[in-house]
C-alpha cells in the first residue's frame, strides 16, 4: 500500500442493525415474560411445569440471537480488494476481478459488477443509510481506481481498434 492510496473503507447497515438488535430486544423482553408468567397449573388440558418456562425463555433467547445475526453484512475494501460479507458467507474479491462499483437507485444496496458479467449484492451498504453509503460508496470506487490505474497496460490484441 503507498502512501497515495485512498483511504481503506469499513461499512455496515446501520439502520438495518438498529432494526434487528430492537426486534431481537422486543422478541427476548416478550418470551421472557410469557415465560416468567406461566403459571405452573394443572387445568385437566395443559399441565404447564417449570420446563416449560425455561423453553420459552430459551425459545426466546435463540430467536433474539437469530434476529441479530441479520445484522451481519459488512465490506472491507482496501488497496488489495474487497471482502463483503452478507448473511450467509463471505468472500473477498481483488480489484482486478471488478468491473464496477454500483449503487443504482432501483436497488436497495450497492452491487459489485464483476469482470465475468456476474454482479455480487454488497448488503452492507443500503440506501436507507443515505450519506453513510454514499460515502462508503465513493471510497469504493476510489478504491478501485486507484488499483486500476495502478495495473500494468496490456498489449493490444489483433482484433481491438
Amino acid at each position: 500500500m503507498s502512501p497515495t492510496d485512498p483511504p481503506a473503507v469499513t461499512a455496515v447497515p446501520r439502520r438495518w442493525r438498529l432494526l434487528c438488535a430492537a426486534a431481537a430486544a422486543v422478541a427476548v423482553a416478550v418470551l421472557t415474560y410469557v415465560g416468567l408468567t406461566l403459571h405452573t397449573q394443572d387445568t385437566g388440558v395443559v399441565n404447564y411445569t417449570t420446563a416449560d418456562q425455561v423453553a420459552v425463555v430459551g425459545l426466546g433467547l435463540v430467536l433474539g440471537a437469530g434476529l441479530l445475526a441479520l445484522g451481519r453484512p459488512r465490506v472491507d475494501g482496501d488497496a488489495s480488494g474487497v471482502r463483503v460479507r452478507n448473511l450467509l458467507g463471505e468472500r473477498t474479491v481483488a480489484w482486478s476481478s471488478v468491473r464496477a462499483v454500483r449503487f443504482d437507485q432501483r436497488f436497495r444496496w450497492a452491487t459489485l459488477l464483476l469482470t465475468n458479467d456476474d454482479e455480487f449484492a454488497v448488503l452492507a451498504i443500503q440506501a436507507v443509510d443515505g450519506e453513510r453509503a454514499v460515502a462508503a460508496v465513493e471510497g469504493l470506487r476510489a478504491l478501485h481506481a486507484a488499483a486500476r490505474a495502478q495495473e500494468p497496460a496490456r498489449p493490444p490484441l489483433l482484433y481491438d481498434e
